[in-house]
């Protein structure tokens, strides 16, 4: 659409009486509103007022959007139609994660939370001017229910044979007091070898209620056909896993056991004993698994006997991976898969530094989910995190078959194991 020649009066006029700065301002706004324009007559087939056989609704009118720029705020009108609907799409909106931050921040300035930087965060997204009060309610609640959508959505589309579970931690205020709180997460690896976020939740601390209320919220969301638990071994988060997740087994990160073994040694000697533990998941079979685990406490224990009292209080939960198939076996030693996961949020949470109040934290973390979810929802065609071909015995196990039916000849592994039968005949499927 071009302008008309009282518009470019105007817009020479308004040119020779601005400054530098508000120049550039009204260059910007004009020439974002010409283009608008010029997408919105293409996507209704038509100039304005032109009757033509390409048009397809008709313009009723158009809606104020300020659009915050380094220059300065931005009055545009984006068109409306009859029917259907327009945005531009030069006006890209924001991602939930973008969205989120910047409600954050919102929150945080409105609220006069002392954080040394928000004026400086304030500032990095273009918003000179200020924030308004009722700005923040409103963009909050546009995002919560696209956030709270995601955290409730059904989980009863297909079975999830591994649930990794793990949490992070950051600092709100809460009752005028700056706090820990928790971040915990569970992702999950469906029977047809893709992966999901399956849930997040924010709360005080790794108790046992709030691990057991996290567990029966998936479990009502519809949740199952999980086989194996991978986490790390806090009270609370084992005993919730103990009572809830009924018929699964239970994973001990083994990562996160090594950690534990760090802290009773000597720093000095936290590499030896570190390559020598490594040497327990490298065995290629069950039986081999276990002697190795018997054996590096033995050899251990002559010099920190309490790294063998270690070993072998865990060995059974250390070693549940290998009552799966063994093309699986790397993948579900530990809690690695959620590493990516909890650099996205802390990357995130650390710009805030001192969230507002727990909802806020809740909203950022979902936010950063949400788009990594979509992201893997789109890589189905790349790597799982398991071969999806050797899922297949999960897939049979759900239908009531026999796992010695979906064995490979050459396989190795103990199908019919002590506690793999255990974890199957408590769901009723063996």
């Amino acid at each position: 659409m071009a302008l008309s020649q009282h518009d470019l009066l105007r817009l020479l006029e308004s040119l020779r009486s601005a400054d530098g700065l508000e120049l550039v301002r009204e260059v910007a706004e004009r020439q974002l509103q010409e283009l608008i324009e010029a997408e919105a007559t293409t996507k209704i087939g038509a100039e304005w007022g032109e009757h033509t056989d390409t048009r397809t609704t008709w313009c009723n009118g158009h809606r104020e959007k300020t659009m915050t720029t380094q220059a300065g705020d931005l009055e545009l009108a984006i068109p409306k139609l009859r029917a259907g609907s327009f945005f531009p799409s030069l006006l890209e909106r924001r991602r939930r994660i973008d969205q989120a931050l910047y409600a954050v921040i919102m929150e945080a300035y409105v609220h006069g939370v002392s954080t040394r930087s928000v004026d400086d965060l304030v500032k990095a997204l273009g918003s000179d001017t200020g924030i308004s009060k009722s700005e923040v309610p409103r963009i909050c609640a546009d995002l919560d229910e696209q956030l709270d959508a995601f955290r409730t959505r059904p989980l009863d589309h297909i079975r999830f044979p591994y649930l990794f579970l793990d949490a992070t931690y950051v600092k709100a205020r809460v009752d005028h007091r700056i706090v820990s709180q928790a971040i915990v997460i569970a992702t999950g690896v469906t029977q047809d070898g893709g992966r999901e976020v399956v849930g997040v939740m924010v709360g005080d601390s790794e108790t046992e209620v709030f691990w057991a209320q996290f567990l029966r919220h998936l479990r009502e969301r519809g949740l199952s056909g999980v086989r194996l638990v991978i986490s790390d071994s806090h009270s609370g988060l084992v005993k919730a896993i103990r009572k809830v997740m009924l018929g699964a087994a239970w994973q001990h990160c083994r990562v996160h056991f090594v950690r534990n073994v760090f802290a009773a040694i000597p720093k000095g000697s936290a590499e030896m004993v570190a390559a020598t533990i490594r040497t327990v998941f490298a065995q290629p079979t069950v039986d081999a698994v276990c002697a190795q685990l018997d054996t590096v406490a033995d050899m251990l224990g002559r010099q920190f006997p309490k790294i063998r009292e270690m070993l072998l209080e865990a060995k059974e939960d250390l070693t549940a991976f290998a009552d799966f198939p063994h093309q699986h076996w790397k993948k579900i030693q530990s809690t690695n898969p959620l590493e990516r996961l909890n650099r996205e949020i802390k990357r995130r949470t650390d710009v805030v530094q001192v969230f507002p109040n727990p909802t806020a934290v809740l909203r950022l973390a979902t936010a950063v989910l949400a788009e990594l979810h979509d992201e893997r929802i789109a890589w189905s065609g790349r790597a799982s995190p398991v071969p999806a071909a050797t899922l297949d015995t999960f897939r049979a196990s759900y239908a009531g078959e026999s796992f010695t039916a979906a064995r490979p000849e050459s396989s190795p592994l103990p199908w019919r194991s002590p506690r793999f039968r255990e974890a199957l005949s408590a769901t009723g499927e063996l």
